[in-house]
């Protein structure tokens, strides 16, 4: 097998992991790095026995593959020289700043015969990907993702920067986009919110709850789904989850309410979680960045569809833009006079 020459544009935290995991990739050669500050990318460079590149152009001369991992609103600027000559693309979550330049990006890669992937790992999650595994139209999904304050990725609010990953799960579980979104949130420590609650409805009827705070002591990453027939409770950060089937379980809820009905409840009464069987999750214990660049490169190489694409990325940047929008107009009318708000 020939070797893939890949590049990646973005020497910071997210860059240190495309490189690291591209120097382990079998017949992979990671040939250069770009970044706006060339002392910042020579460590980078040196330790994965690549080189630092002065520009795109140089950069695009030698690849047939990259990854941008640069700040969100360098996208499209960075992306562009790559895109115009047909050169696949990761593009680290989130895909664009904006809906616009989401589908501007879409517009390129389609418009030169390429494709984007985006950087969406939690779809990489091996606790998703055991999710995935299970048959079921979702009924009310309800996930929660808080963290310590990071002191990066200051350019964007907790939605684009936190959410965005439960965004895009939530639409990929739905298949759909929402028909309604409600959201609140706060700005604490600069202009963007730090912390936002947003309620999605669905045309079938199933609701999304998501939560997000960069505020937060401790961290924390929950996907809790509810179908007619199946309860999964993902812990995405241990990459540990169970599941409660309805139809193991209800002859032995119908069987203790019957009792109760006929005074012939057990005394001690029935202990609901010793009642209900859970089922562990089947997770294999994967690195979600390997397997996410192992698909990237795997498409540059067959002309597959990656599992991220470039129209999902655009889709969760779609919503969050509507959530920042929500956001922006429940606070402006938080701060309306009391006559006015009447």
């Amino acid at each position: 097998m020939k070797t893939l020459r890949v590049g990646l544009v973005g020497a910071g935290r997210m860059g240190q992991l495309h490189a690291r995991v591209y120097s382990q990739l079998p017949n992979v050669e990671l040939v250069g790095i770009v970044d706006i500050d060339p002392a910042r990318a020579a460590p980078l460079a040196q330790k994965y026995h690549t080189k630092v590149l002065p520009t795109l152009a140089d950069l695009s001369a030698q690849v047939q593959a990259l990854s941008i991992a640069s700040p969100t609103e360098t996208h499209l600027q960075s992306a562009t020289p790559f895109l115009e000559l047909g050169i696949p693309t990761l593009i680290e979550k989130p895909l664009a700043p904006s809906a616009d330049q989401a589908q501007q990006l879409l517009a390129l890669a389609q418009q030169h015969h390429t494709f984007i992937q985006v950087g969406h790992t939690e779809r990489f999650n091996p606790a998703v990907i055991a999710l995935n595994r299970y048959d079921f139209s979702p009924r009310f999904i309800e996930a929660v993702r808080v963290s310590p304050f990071p002191f990066r990725s200051m350019d964007v609010g907790a939605v684009f920067d936190l959410m965005i990953h439960d965004i895009d799960l939530v639409l990929h579980l739905t298949k759909a986009q929402p028909v309604n979104i409600q959201a609140v949130g706060a700005a604490l420590l600069g202009p963007h919110e730090d912390l936002a609650d947003v309620r999605f409805t669905f045309a079938d009827g199933c609701v999304a709850k998501l939560t997000c705070s960069r505020l937060a002591l401790g961290t924390s990453r929950t996907l809790r789904v509810f179908s007619d027939d199946l309860y999964v409770s993902l812990d995405l950060h241990k990459k540990t989850g169970f599941v409660v089937s309805k139809s193991r379980n209800a002859d032995r809820v119908k069987d203790a309410l019957a009792k109760l009905d006929n005074a012939q409840a057990p005394s001690p009464p029935a202990n609901w979680t010793d009642l209900i069987q859970t089922e562990p999750l089947s997770i294999e214990d994967a690195e979600p960045m390997r397997l996410q660049l192992e698909n990237f490169v795997h498409c540059v190489r067959t002309s597959a569809q990656p599992i991220v694409t470039g129209s999902d990325g655009a889709a969760a940047v779609a919503t969050a833009d509507a959530i920042v929008r929500a956001i922006k107009s429940q606070q402006s009318r938080s701060h309306l006079p009391s006559s006015t708000q009447s």
